[in-house]
């Protein structure tokens, strides 16, 4: 998965891992459990005024308004929350300007759906990674299997395509990868090839010296 390959690559780099799709999979976890309606911009608005994003232990884990958060949105369904509420424009607008503070001093790896088109167009380098459906699906599937979670993979791959779907088409930001950035089809690689792939790729565009 991103996540996975994106941790693994700030390590290696020395740099801040940051995850921002965590963000939007908090509030929408947040907003399910305090009865806010995910398409009531309103309601959304209020709820994430206020909110304070702390990252801890590298980036690996979330802290929103001090509750770790960290575990909670590694959920099944935390995924399709966050799809659906980051279509609020004032979701976005509070979220993208958190992140660009956490990101502006640069060393970041920084992982989302629309860092390089929105968050930062200006980024040293930008990396987007795609996979065919079905390989999405059965990673997404074994990890939260190792957690214990229930999963139909045919069910999984329809919401993975369907949130893809919604993501590509809503009006603000919508998912696609930087005209500068570089595409990484990991379809066929295992994490440490996909890691491997892409610092060498990040060394290759000056992001750090060469090792």
């Amino acid at each position: 998965g991103k996540s996975s390959a994106c941790r693994a690559l700030a390590e290696r780099l020395g740099f801040t891992y940051v995850d921002t799709g965590a963000m939007y999979r908090a509030v929408g976890l947040l907003a399910d459990e305090a009865g806010v309606a995910l398409d009531d911009d309103d309601g959304l608005g209020r709820l994430v005024a206020h909110l304070t994003f702390d990252l801890a232990d590298g980036g690996t884990r979330l802290l929103v308004g001090g509750r770790d958060l960290s575990a909670a949105i590694r959920e099944a369904r935390a995924g399709d929350l966050a799809s659906r509420v980051s279509t609020c424009p004032i979701v976005r607008e509070r979220l993208v300007a958190i992140q660009r503070a956490l990101g502006r001093s640069g060393g970041v790896v920084m992982e989302g759906r629309d860092i390089g088109t929105v968050v930062f167009p200006e980024a040293t380098f930008k990396l987007y990674l795609t996979a065919e459906p079905g390989a999405r699906a059965h990673r997404r599937a074994l990890e939260l299997r190792a957690r214990g979670e229930a999963v139909d993979e045919p069910a999984l791959a329809r919401e993975l395509a369907a949130r893809d779907q919604r993501d590509q088409t809503r009006r603000h930001a919508p998912l696609r990868p930087a005209e500068d950035a570089v595409v990484l089809d990991t379809t066929r690689l295992t994490l440490a090839e996909v890691v491997a792939a892409m610092e060498r790729l990040a060394r290759s565009r000056g992001v750090v010296p060469p090792s």
